[in-house]
């Protein structure tokens, strides 16, 4: 048993400085390196349709000031005003009184 293990322990520390030495000379990622980036753009690009379409294409329909004005003042007030959200721990638990 103790041989086993001894000839077990010579083969692993065998493997580790194989792994060790030939990992040293691997380039790490050639081809990965070259297309770095290429993805990002390539999706980028497909979600633009038209990079121009306001130049060429103006809006016909637009707000009126006091509707812009009003839907701005709303959308700052909603985030001055913060709901509380009830306590997800509580869940099922009444406010205490038995139905009278």
């Amino acid at each position: 048993m103790k041989l086993a293990h001894v000839v077990f322990a010579r083969w692993a520390a065998l493997a580790v400085s194989v792994c060790g030495a030939l990992g040293g000379c691997m380039s790490s990622t050639p081809i990965w390196d070259a297309h770095v980036g290429e993805a990002l753009k390539t999706v980028t690009q497909a979600q633009i349709i038209d990079p121009h379409a306001g130049e060429h294409a103006p809006s016909t329909q637009g707000v009126d000031g006091k509707s812009a004005a009003s839907a701005m003042a709303n959308y700052d007030k909603s985030f001055k005003e913060v709901v509380p959200t009830p306590n997800a721990f509580v869940i099922g638990v009444g406010s205490g009184s038995v139905g009278q």
